[in-house]
Parts: structure tokens; C-alpha cells; sequence
């Protein structure tokens, strides 16, 4: 008898968090497959992620869609809509919801090459004086990361927001991830309209536009939270946090915005910063397993002890992936060099092959 009761008792204490975690995010974000890898893309929704759970899918597309707003703003072998019906169809059978991402504001280049955006329009770059070098190195003298668009240019939004009406259209989305991450370029001093501004009203100003266009059209914003995290202040740096003063934003963006919380080093206890802010937390690891399981264990501990106020809005976990599509299939199945550094073994660690 006392055996029995202490078992009802665990189970009971724990019973708020099953149920939670049950209802919650269990997420994937990843680039959007290639073409040739969107048969195995939904065969892997299918097998996979199906079959474990995963409820939520945030698709990097970027511009690897055949946009008929932009067309200039395409890559070479984006994919069709025929395609794209593909990955929709799958997540339909498999009650996945599909995000897809376009990233705005910042990572508008990588290393040596511009993305399209500033590719085809050179006028939106935040930084034109700032030149891309023949052979990238961190750290440089210019602090270049990656290209940012000037959020204060008259026409910036007239393009990006094509963009986003129609991919979130072609995926049948009620959500959009707007990325947003990783924000070193912005109110720069050579900026003409963004020189002398306060950097996290400019930051701000561009989550609340996004967010504002979205709902005109009842979408959701979903977006990543490191700018939103004051880097000095914490000890967390410049990477997974701000060191540039964006973190202010957190008290001048509408509240009905997502965040997606990734720490990839340590388990920073970080969503409880957001719940606490008002915010819909997602709590995002990536390749260390050991991490991700702390996380884990960190976001059902927060859950058990949260007020009837935050508790609702600890939304869950959502792996990240920061290959292609491609790679992470050909991964998938192997049994990886580094068991300790790998983001198959994080995705199955956290999300095991039944639905827990």
C-alpha cells in the first residue's frame, strides 16, 4: 500500500509536465531540402519524425524558392511548388506544422558572398563601405559576421514582405521565423538614415514591422532570442547574446512574438528570462547531447515550478540543424565519429523513437 501511494504521488507531481510537454513544441528547424532530397525529406517525415512526435517544422528556405514576386531573387535549383506541395502534404499526414524561414534583417552574407537580397538590391546594405574580403577571417578589423539590410530604407519591406506572403502562402503557414539572430551590423555610424539611432528601438522597430505585417493577415512571428539577451550583463557574449545594446528590444516588442531560444555551449536557464518578460519560449539545442539533455531537464524543472501565469508559456524544445537537409540524412542513420559533438545523437537524445 505505501508502495502504491508513493507511486501516485511521483506520478501525480509529474503529471503537469507530461501534459505539457505532451500539447508542446517538440520542433525541428533545418534548411529546406534540395530538390533531389525532397523524396527522402518526406520519406524521413514519415519514418522519423512522424513516429517520434515532432509537431512543428521550421523550414529555412531563404532563397531557395522559385518566387514569382521576386524572381530575381531566386537560387539556382529552388524548389517548385509542386515540390513544395510535397513537404506540405507530408506534414499534413503526419500533423507537423511547417514555419518556413526567410532570415531578415541580418545574415544578409556569408563569409566571402552576399546573399541575393543584397546581391540583386546593393542600395538596402546597412554597411555599402564595408566590402567583402577574397578570403574571410574572424575576427577582422571591419567586425564583419554577416551583412545586415538598413531597416530604416523606404523600399526594404515592399521586397521582403512579398517574400514572405508568398512562401508562407506556398507552405500553407500560420507562422513565419524571421531568423533575426546573430545582429552585429545595425545603426551604424556611416548610415544615413540609421546613424545616431538607438539600436534597440532600430531593432525593435523591425521585429514590431515584421510582426505587424504578419498579423494583417492572422500569422504568428516567430523569431530567434539572442538579441534580445544582454551579453555583458549575463557573462553568455557576443554570439548567443547581444554586446551591442539591442537587448533592450525585449521591453518594445509586442508580446505575442514567439522566441526561440538557442544556447548550443551550456544550459542557460534563459527561458525563464522570456516567460518571465511575458514571451512564448522555445528552448533550442543543437549539437552537444549532454547540453541538450540539460536543457531538458532544465525546461521541465522550470515548468514544475512556474506560476499558473508563466507555466503556459514554456512552449517546448526544438532541435536545430545547421548543415543542409541532405547532410543530415546521409548522417542520420550512421553511427556518428564524435557520439559527444553530434547533432544527429542531440535530436535522439531529446526525441527518442516513441513519443515519450
Amino acid at each position: 500500500m505505501k508502495n502504491i501511494l508513493v507511486l501516485f504521488l511521483i506520478v501525480f507531481s509529474f503529471k503537469p509536465i507530461l501534459a505539457q510537454e505532451a500539447d508542446g513544441v517538440r520542433g525541428l528547424a533545418i534548411g529546406v531540402p534540395g530538390k533531389e532530397d525532397v523524396p527522402r525529406f518526406v520519406r524521413f517525415m514519415d519514418e522519423e519524425l512522424g513516429p517520434r512526435g515532432i509537431n512543428v517544422l521550421v523550414l529555412r528556405v531563404d532563397y531557395n524558392y522559385e518566387y514569382k514576386s521576386q524572381p530575381k531573387l531566386v537560387n539556382k535549383g529552388a524548389l517548385s511548388q509542386k515540390e513544395v506541395d510535397l513537404l506540405v502534404a507530408a506534414a499534413k499526414r503526419n500533423k507537423i506544422k511547417i514555419i518556413p524561414q526567410i532570415n531578415l534583417l541580418g545574415h544578409q552574407s556569408w563569409h566571402s558572398d552576399l546573399e541575393k537580397l543584397l546581391e540583386v538590391y546593393p542600395e538596402f546594405d546597412e554597411t555599402p563601405h564595408i566590402v567583402l574580403p577574397e578570403k574571410y577571417e574572424w575576427p577582422n578589423e571591419d567586425g564583419l559576421y554577416c551583412k545586415s539590410y538598413c531597416p530604416l530604407h523606404p523600399e526594404v519591406h515592399n521586397v521582403v514582405f512579398q517574400l514572405v506572403d508568398e512562401i508562407t502562402e506556398a507552405f500553407k503557414a500560420d507562422a513565419f521565423h524571421a531568423g533575426l539572430d546573430e545582429v552585429f551590423y545595425i545603426g551604424d555610424d556611416k548610415c544615413p538614415r540609421c546613424s545616431g539611432r538607438d539600436k534597440a528601438e532600430l531593432f525593435a522597430g523591425e521585429v514590431a514591422s515584421i510582426r505587424n505585417h504578419l498579423a494583417l493577415s492572422g500569422k504568428k512571428l516567430w523569431m530567434w532570442g539572442d538579441r534580445l539577451i544582454d551579453g555583458k550583463t549575463t557573462g553568455i557574449g557576443m554570439w548567443e547574446a547581444s554586446m551591442n545594446n539591442t537587448h533592450r528590444a525585449v521591453d518594445l516588442i509586442p508580446k505575442d512574438v514567439v522566441i526561440c531560444d538557442w544556447h548550443y555551449e551550456r544550459a542557460d536557464p534563459t527561458a525563464a528570462y522570456f516567460a518571465l518578460k511575458g514571451f512564448d519560449v522555445v528552448t533550442c539545442p543543437w549539437r552537444i547531447p549532454s547540453v541538450s539533455l540539460q536543457q531538458k531537464s532544465l525546461l521541465e524543472a522550470l515548468i514544475k515550478g512556474a506560476t499558473k501565469e508563466t507555466k503556459p508559456r514554456y512552449k517546448g524544445m526544438m532541435h536545430t540543424v545547421w548543415s543542409s537537409a541532405g547532410g543530415f540524412l546521409d548522417r542520420f542513420d550512421k553511427v556518428p565519429e564524435n557520439p559527444e559533438l553530434s547533432d544527429v545523437a542531440t535530436f535522439k537524445a531529446i526525441f527518442p523513437t516513441k513519443k515519450l
